[in-house]
C-alpha cells in the first residue's frame, strides 16, 4: 500500500507543475441557461493548453440544430471574439445533445471566462460567465 501512496502523491506533483495539464483547472460550477424551450448548461472542464467546455442541450419542442463551431466564441477583455477549434460531441439534430467544445487557451489569460453562444431564432445570445480565481 505504501508504494501505491508514493506513486500517486508523485504523479499528482508532477501533474500540477505541467502547464495545460486537468490538475492545474480551478473548479468552476457550471452555469444553466432556459429560453425559447431550450436549456443549455456549460461546464468548464480544463482551462490549460486548450479550453474545454462541457456544453449540454435539452429540450422537448425542437430538433436542436446548432453549429457550435460558427455560433461560439471566446470573449476577450477587450471585446475580441476566439472561434472554438473543435466540437467532440452529438451531431445536429433531436432533443438532448452533448459534448465538449474546445478553444485555443487564450493568452495572456483573461481574469474571466466569457462564453457566449448565439443559437438560432434566439433574438440574444447565451452568455456564460466565470471570475478565475
Amino acid at each position: 500500500m505504501r508504494h501505491l501512496t508514493v506513486h500517486i502523491v508523485l504523479a499528482w506533483a508532477a501533474a500540477a507543475t505541467v502547464p495545460g495539464l486537468a490538475a492545474a483547472t480551478p473548479a468552476l460550477a457550471p452555469i444553466t441557461t432556459s429560453a425559447a424551450a431550450v436549456t443549455v448548461k456549460v461546464t468548464p472542464r480544463t482551462l490549460g493548453a486548450t479550453w474545454d467546455f462541457e456544453v449540454v442541450f435539452d429540450t422537448h419542442s425542437q430538433d436542436l440544430v446548432d453549429d457550435l463551431l460558427k455560433t461560439a466564441v471566446l470573449v476577450g477583455p477587450d471585446g475580441s471574439e476566439a472561434r472554438p477549434i473543435e466540437w467532440k460531441g452529438a451531431a445536429p439534430g433531436g432533443h438532448h445533445r452533448t459534448g465538449v467544445l474546445r478553444f485555443a487557451a487564450p493568452n495572456p489569460a483573461p481574469a474571466a471566462v466569457v462564453l457566449r453562444i448565439a443559437r438560432p431564432g434566439e433574438p440574444k445570445p447565451r452568455v456564460f460567465q466565470w471570475k478565475l480565481p
